[in-house]
């Protein structure tokens, strides 16, 4: 088998690898014996549980921390389980779908008379926020109360806050709502300096992905861009808080001016500030709180504390078990993740994996309609090809497909969603970046500064590329073309999908991002909504009066599904010191989340359908 050749990508690839392997060796050998005990201990535990019972009127306590996802990433259970830590879970996930039927239940559970939001340790798109927002309005609906407790509040937590009844915060805590921004890494220089050569193949004025490989900073037209995408978000998210809070938008965000004379008012106590200007209800301390909430819900004597489940514990007791009859069902596939080729695990979208799952709903008679969720920023241009092919088998084998686009569908992830019979967006979606480039990375000036120089024979010029030689001009030439072909294709796929001309393609796209409520005006998604109306409409297309929903996925095997349980649940008996990030693991994650996403840049052609700056939510 020939050997792969040396590129950025592929260098990137074996340093983190070898990073990682390092990590992994050296947790195993320290902690793998602890591990084996804690199993035991848990099986023993676990044979001896009572069964969790629920006083009326409890407290569902929503202790989220981690990001919330559409799709958890398949980890090594090891792995996650010497990571966790209950104050500080950067890599930890929460479940979408399992937090909104959560608080739906709840709503409809007497046993819950209330829900505490902690959402100190959580992070998510606005778009997700809003439809966990939308749940516990209806919760709020049915009579119960909801209550904010947090020490400090950025952004994503004080919007979700903000849907409470009530919202306290720790008398020496803060809220912090910066608004939103745009900032990259570049590095032309420093490729400059390194003597590396990037070979960057565009087409779109706005298509800002390559842009820090060839510059130093971020180009007029992308600032431009970003700017106007960024106001648009600012405008939702501000509109939206300012009436939970029943405040006006100018007053969440206060400029540098203003802030600093309001905060001298009250002797820089940012506490009584936040009270001030109707951020917060309250201020609390956790003995106050819990006095107030003993009031409200009854007290817990044994424990000494307010009456209450945690979301986890409440979910395990409350989970839907799976239908053992088939019935007619609205399948559910979801890509997640950036694009790439081949067989990924969940958590990425895998080219010939994700069109496996679409290939099984096909040819499931129990399936008649599919709802594809895409939450992802685009990757390979030929991954992202070679599912929307299978899912043209899926519509004409009579099967209507609906699109529930997440956070973001953009690039590749628009291009997926394109041929979907129906597409829907959030207001905060960010879609479009219908765009297409190329990147290829050489070192011949590198070598040379250190005295090693590529040379010799081959059949024709084709053949005699390579990472260590420059480009020819008729390669760079071929490689243009083929990018340009790949744009036409992109913008007559759209064109052809969304009943508009060229020239009405070509106008909003050249890789501009677009929030889902412009998208709509401009003809690219049909109507705003989430995945309740992609289900409701996958089912009237597919005539269905009543269905059940089936999630499509990667199954684990029975051996790995006890493993993963067993260690989720011996989380909780590990030492507190044993779970600590410490300085170097925070160094060795940016780092790692670099070449990382180097390493997925694995497109056979070179070619990718990628938005840069749709990570903003």
């Amino acid at each position: 088998m020939a050997k792969k050749p040396l590129t950025l990508k592929n260098i990137a690839i074996f340093i983190w690898d070898l990073l990682n392997f390092v990590r992994k060796l050296i947790i195993n050998m320290v902690f793998f014996p602890i591990l084996i005990l804690v199993v035991v201990i848990v099986a023993v535990v676990i044979s001896g549980e009572e069964e969790l019972k629920l006083e009326t009127g409890t407290a569902l306590v929503l202790d989220l921390s981690g990001n919330l996802v559409d799709q958890t990433r398949r980890v090594d259970p090891v792995s996650k389980l010497l990571s966790q830590n209950k104050g500080n879970q950067e890599n930890a996930e929460v479940l979408l779908s399992d937090l909104l039927y959560v608080i739906d239940n709840a709503t409809h559970d007497e046993r819950i008379g209330a829900i505490v939001l902690d959402l100190s340790g959580m992070s998510a798109g606005i778009s997700k926020l809003t439809a966990v927002g939308e749940a516990l309005k209806r919760f709020r609906e049915a009579g119960k109360k909801v209550v904010a407790i947090g020490d400090w509040f950025g952004r994503s937590q004080f919007y979700l806050a903000s849907y409470a009844d009530e919202i306290y915060l720790n008398p020496r805590g803060e809220v912090f709502v910066d608004g939103y921004a745009a900032y990259n890494l570049y590095f032309k220089s420093a490729l400059e300096k390194l003597k590396v050569k990037t070979h960057v193949f565009r087409v779109g004025t706005y298509k800002s992905a390559v842009e820090p490989y060839i510059r130093d900073d971020m180009s007029p037209a992308a600032k431009e861009a970003t700017q106007l995408l960024i106001d648009d978000l600012w405008s939702s998210y501000a509109a939206t808080v300012a009436t939970n809070r029943g405040i006006e938008p100018a007053e969440l965000v206060l400029d540098a001016d203003t802030y600093l004379a309001r905060l001298n008012q009250f002797d820089g106590d940012s506490a009584e500030l936040a009270v001030k200007q109707g951020w917060v209800d309250g201020l609390k301390s956790d003995e106050e709180f819990r006095q107030a909430m003993i009031e409200l819900v009854g007290e817990d004597t044994e424990n000494h504390i307010f009456r209450q489940v945690h979301y986890a514990d409440y979910f395990k007791l409350v989970q839907p078990q799976p239908s053992l009859l088939p019935v007619d069902s609205v399948g559910v596939i979801v890509a997640k993740g950036t694009i790439m080729n081949g067989y990924q695990a969940p958590g990425d979208i895998g080219g010939k994996s994700t069109a496996e799952l679409i290939r099984e709903a096909r040819f499931d008679d129990n399936i008649k309609a599919l709802v594809l969720r895409v939450d992802s920023p685009g990757g390979s241009a030929f991954a992202s090809e070679e599912i929307r092919q299978e899912l043209l088998a899926l519509k004409a084998a009579g099967k209507p497909v609906v699109v529930s686009m997440g956070s973001l569908a953009a690039s590749g992830g628009y291009w997926i969603s394109a041929s979907a019979d129906y597409i829907y967006a959030t207001p905060t979606t960010l879609t479009g970046s219908i765009g297409i480039f190329g990147l290829i990375t050489t070192f011949e000036d590198s070598l040379a500064a250190i005295g090693v120089h590529a040379d010799g024979v081959a059949t024709n010029e084709w053949a005699a590329h390579s990472p260590f030689k420059s480009l020819s001009p008729k390669l760079e030439a071929a490689i243009q073309r083929n990018i340009e072909r790949g744009y036409k294709e992109f913008i007559s796929l759209v064109a052809q999908e969304r009943n508009m001309s060229l020239e009405q393609v070509d106008a909003i796209a050249q890789g501009r991002v677009w929030s889902g409520k412009k998208a709509q005006e401009l003809g690219l998604v049909d109507e705003i909504g989430d995945m309740p109306e992609a289900l409701a409409k996958a089912a009237t297309l597919a005539d269905m009066q009543t269905f059940d929903i089936k999630l499509i996925e990667q199954e684990m095997s029975p051996e790995e599904q006890f493993i993963q349980e067993m260690f989720a649940s011996a989380s909780s008996l590990l030492p507190q010191s044993a779970t600590q990030n410490d300085l170097v693991d925070k160094l060795m994650s940016v780092w790692g989340k670099v070449l990382e996403n180097i390493a997925r840049f694995d497109d056979p052609k070179g070619t990718y359908l990628y938005c840069e700056y749709c990570q903003l939510q």
